[in-house]
């Protein structure tokens, strides 16, 4: 019986050298095109083909007009009302993105996400570099098992405990506003107030008198102390290295939008998140510093654990259900990265989205001062500061306007995901095809981008009424004041804001509740601020406002430097 003959590396490298490394290169192209065509053709038959607009460019089809648009919502509604509320829409190099307008849809594609409808490569390639892969980046049973072990952190008993320290965060940015004032000749002064939310989400006072710095140092004490028992001290003005890399983003506006179109390409190719740029060597150092601070508290708080210094009550703290699922025999085990990639989720979170929110609600009742004179009314007539309890049910105007603010301005206007399995989407109403057939439900093939732009669904004037467009906090008072087509929407009080299904966002009772108490954080602080101060766009309340990019879009004043938002602030009499 004949042998069989195995080249030696010597022989085989003869052989490659003998057929060309062109030809061999040549031969891998020639593979990855005949694959590609082959799933184009499968996705292509797979997939409802659908009407949308037209390509405006070779290279980006419609995604550098929507990056680049201070209004991609009215965009997607535009194209709504042309095309249905499903159509497809083209991307970069080639590539089609569906985008769902449709309650039903929207409904039946968050029943199935972590599953049927997983994060594209491109995000989590960034998720990873920034955070980890914590709750945001998992999928499937490992979001699920994440997500359980730490619900109890973010319960209404949990949230009722944390109020005290919403307001202490709430009466710190006070006594530095009141500090700043007195020292002005005319009783008020201008500040930029958004910075100030994020120290006091850190840590609760820098005296810099700049809207957007404020609201973020607000946001960074407040969760230090709230999520990890742990003061930064940004409204002390105590230096964080995590406040100073967070605000880096944004700065540069040329720069961002450069960044804008690095992360568009990298749609196509997730690779190039991988090379060394200003934008990506800046999410790398976002994630070292929030990587180091998680670690430095999870450290101290084992020791305190250790050494019997925590309360009970301390393992259903964020921090403390972290620890506790650290343990070999614990039910929900999260391994030791995926346990600091939640505190970086919840850094994050807590700093980039309650800020904006606040910063967004101060701008809005500048614009309106007879809504912020309603609110003060209420507050006031209601006396002391109210409780986790009061906040959600014994102050109606006070939620109107948070829940206003947060339909208007959602801090992510809209995400894309990839279908992992082919699915059939359900319709409330028929769309017409590419064909001119007419359906209601559209075949989606594995592989497909699916987009909800949340934003415009937020604003639609189709599902919310003529009067969408408008800042009208009375329309959550009323039965009547939300439109049947709204009632649809399955979410957060009809709103996308926070999305749903598997991936609602976990901690939206704590924002909610930080943002009342401001004015819980958002209500908590929103309520303290808007007692004691009266709000005035520094140029008049028809100066205007737009979007800059930074981590996630962010409001700025036309003509502001960074994410520059001056307010004038006078205490209330």
């Amino acid at each position: 019986m004949k042998g069989i003959s195995v080249s030696s590396p010597l022989s085989l490298w003869t052989t490659v050298r003998s057929v060309g490394a062109f030809n061999i290169a040549c031969s891998f192209v020639a593979l990855w095109a005949l694959v590609k065509v082959s799933r184009t053709l499968r996705w292509r038959l797979k997939t409802t083909q659908l009407r949308g607009p037209p390509r405006t460019s070779l290279i980006y089809g419609v995604s550098h007009d929507l990056t680049s648009s201070q209004d991609s919502g009215g965009m997607y509604e535009r194209w709504a009302a042309e095309y249905g509320v499903a159509y497809m829409i083209p991307s970069i190099l080639g590539q089609t993105r569906i985008v769902l307008c449709d309650p039903r849809a929207i409904a039946h594609f968050y029943a199935r996400e972590t599953w049927t409808y997983v994060q594209t490569p491109v995000s989590l390639a960034l998720l990873e570099a920034s955070i980890g892969r914590g709750l945001l980046w998992s999928e499937g049973e490992a979001h699920r098992r994440q997500r359980k072990a730490l619900t109890p952190a973010f319960s209404n008993a949990a949230i009722r405990k944390l109020t005290s320290v919403f307001y202490d965060s709430a009466y710190k940015a006070k006594g530095a506003w009141d500090t700043v004032i007195e020292s002005s000749k005319d009783g008020d002064a201008v500040i930029e107030v958004q910075n100030w939310y994020v120290a006091f989400l850190a840590c609760q006072a820098s005296f810099l008198i700049e809207a957007t710095q404020r609201m973020n140092h607000i946001s960074l004490d407040t969760v230090g102390i709230a999520g990890f028992s742990h003061d930064f001290g940004s409204l002390d003005g105590k230096r964080a290295s995590v406040t100073e890399v967070f605000d880096t983003f944004g700065k540069d506006q040329q720069a961002s939008a450069v960044n804008q179109i690095v992360l568009l390409l990298a749609s196509a190719f997730p690779i190039i998140v991988k090379i060394p740029t200003k934008h990506s060597n800046l999410v790398n150092k976002l994630g070292a510093t929030m990587g180091e601070i998680s670690n430095d508290l999870l450290t101290r708080s084992r020791q305190e654990k250790d050494a019997n210094m925590s309360g009970r009550d301390e393992e259903k703290s964020i921090i403390g259900l972290l620890i506790k699922s650290e343990s070999q025999d614990a039910e929900l085990r999260m391994s030791k990265e995926e346990v600091v990639a939640q505190m970086k989720v919840v850094l994050l979170a807590g700093y980039e989205t309650t800020s904006i929110s606040l910063t967004w609600a101060l701008i809005e009742l500048s614009r309106h001062p007879c809504v912020q004179t309603s609110l003060r009314e209420e507050l006031l007539a209601f006396g002391a500061d109210p409780t986790y309890d009061q906040l959600k049910a014994n102050l109606p105007y006070l939620d109107a306007v948070v829940h206003e603010i947060l339909r208007l301005h959602p801090p992510v206007g809209e995400f894309t995901r990839l279908a992992a399995a082919d699915d059939v989407i359900p319709l409330s109403e028929p769309v017409c095809t590419e064909s001119g057939e007419m359906t209601d439900s559209i075949s989606i093939a594995k592989g497909t981008l699916i987009t909800i732009p949340g934003a415009a669904i937020n604003r639609s004037l189709a599902i919310w009424g003529p009067d969408a467009k408008e800042f009208k906090p009375d329309r959550w008072l009323t039965e009547d004041g939300i439109s049947g087509k709204a009632k649809e929407v399955q979410g957060h009080r009809h709103l996308l804001t926070f999305v749903d299904g598997p991936r609602t966002c976990l901690g939206k009772d704590f924002a909610v509740t930080e943002f009342k108490a401001s004015d819980l954080i958002r209500p908590t602080v929103l309520s303290v601020l808007v007692k004691n101060f009266v709000f005035e766009m520094r140029d008049g309340p028809d100066t205007p406002v737009e979007v800059a990019r930074g981590l996630l879009p962010r409001p700025r004043i036309v003509g502001e430097n960074g994410i520059g938002v001056p307010l004038r602030v006078r205490r209330c009499e």
